[in-house]
């Protein structure tokens, strides 16, 4: 009897080893598949972004002749300060030219007294100037102060401050950051310039990132797909809610403060300006929807493994609860972000006292008021398409906590 006993222990042990080593080689070809999925993937974007970029943009401006180089002051030939502390006129300093073909020359340069253009110079001080040249006869000014290194400088701050508290996470945010980064400006503003539909192509480029940004942030599990689906979805409910409000309160892109500069380029380009206004937006609550998608997401796993127990419906109403606090203080962030990027416009409506009938029906305010209520909109929406996911596939999961690719 004793003998059979050992025998059935030893072949329940060959049949879990043999599971596990299963399970491993199933793991190992399931990493590998998704490590091929996301080269060609990348690979795909990177020649989306080399053929939307392959193609000869019309020059706006004339730059013949004219190029922005790095300098430094060496001397103040005439300085524009009055007894009284003011500045009155321009300044004529030295520069030693440090890019170009005038490296290394000092040569006299004007310097304007303005607020946008120009700068106030100090010896030593470095600054870009604008080199023009016609024939034989080379023109300096300066254009403003070199802020190169202070941008860069703030950039390097932030990056070190969210990889030394983040940690691995916070590697992962600074690259999934910097992809959003390059996918914008490589892909979206060569495509829409070329005349291709901003909305849409916003629509998948903002998919694109929100999938590689929670990949690499929250791996590809439950979790993730819950919250990439939730994104999306809110996302594309604050662009379609904006173009109903626009069309209800008949505010397009076409009435936005710069459409005479954006008429000039589309004068000499196929760009579609009337979409520009509805994209910025799905670009400025994509941050907030995504931040409350994989947070429930997160909340709701974490609910799930510290209780197995709890059932689907359990598990969305803990994602309503914990959706409801963060609607508040994203629709805030949202609403403030847009005021506080035009609070120059708008407290110059306050200033000029005018009245109620004409101040809510400006375009402005409408343009706030409506970016601010779609992208909030976007947020709310957000909660229970995320919470309602991610219960399910949470609760049907039962490795929920472990990515598909280990």
């Amino acid at each position: 009897m004793e003998s059979v006993l050992e025998k059935a222990r030893q072949h329940d042990g060959r049949s879990q080893w043999n599971k596990s080593i299963f399970h491993e080689s199933r793991k190992r070809m399931k990493k590998k598949e998704m490590k091929k999925r996301i080269v060609v993937g990348l690979l795909i974007i990177l020649g989306t972004a080399l053929w939307a970029n392959h193609y000869e943009k019309p020059e706006l401006v004339s730059k013949e002749g004219q190029t922005y180089e790095k300098a430094v002051v060496k001397q103040i030939v005439k300085d524009n300060l009055e007894e009284d502390g003011n500045r009155y006129g321009d300044q004529t300093v030295v520069l030693e030219i440090k890019s170009g073909e005038l490296k290394g020359k000092e040569v006299e340069a004007n310097s304007p007294d303005g607020n946008l253009f120009g700068a106030v110079c100090r010896e030593g001080m470095r600054v870009i100037a604008i080199v023009s040249k016609s024939g034989d006869q080379i023109t300096t000014t300066v254009y403003s102060q070199d802020r190169s290194l202070a941008i860069y400088g703030f950039l390097l701050i932030f990056v070190l401050f969210i990889c030394l508290i983040g940690g691995k996470k916070g590697i992962k945010a600074v690259v999934s950051l910097a992809f959003t980064v390059v996918i914008l400006i490589c892909i979206l503003f060569p495509l829409v310039y070329r005349g291709y539909s901003p909305f849409l192509v916003t629509v998948v480029l903002c998919g694109i990132a929100t999938v590689f940004t929670l990949v690499v942030v929250g791996g590809l599990n439950a979790k993730t797909l819950a919250a990439i689906t939730g994104t999306v979805v809110g996302v594309i409910a604050a662009g379609v809610s904006a173009s109903l409000f626009g069309a209800a309160a008949g505010i397009s892109g076409y009435n936005v403060s710069e459409i005479e500069s954006l008429n000039f380029v589309a004068q000499n380009s196929p760009l579609k300006i009337g979409q520009l206004l509805f994209a910025g937006i799905l670009i400025s609550s994509l941050g907030a929807v995504m931040d409350v998608g994989m947070s429930i997401s997160s909340t709701i796993q974490e609910i799930h493994e510290k209780n197995s127990s709890l059932g689907m419906k359990e598990l969305f109403m803990s994602g309503i609860h914990v959706g409801r606090d963060m609607m508040g203080t994203m629709s805030n962030t949202l609403i403030l972000a847009f005021v506080g990027g035009s609070l120059i416009d708008l407290l110059l409506d306050y200033a000029y006292d005018l009245s109620y009938n004409q101040l809510i029906n400006s375009y402005n305010i409408g343009i706030e008021v409506m970016q601010g209520i779609a992208g909030s909109l976007g947020v709310v929406l957000t909660v229970p398409v995320t919470s309602y996911l991610a219960a399910l596939l949470i609760s049907h999961s039962k490795k929920a906590n472990q990515d598909i690719t280990e």
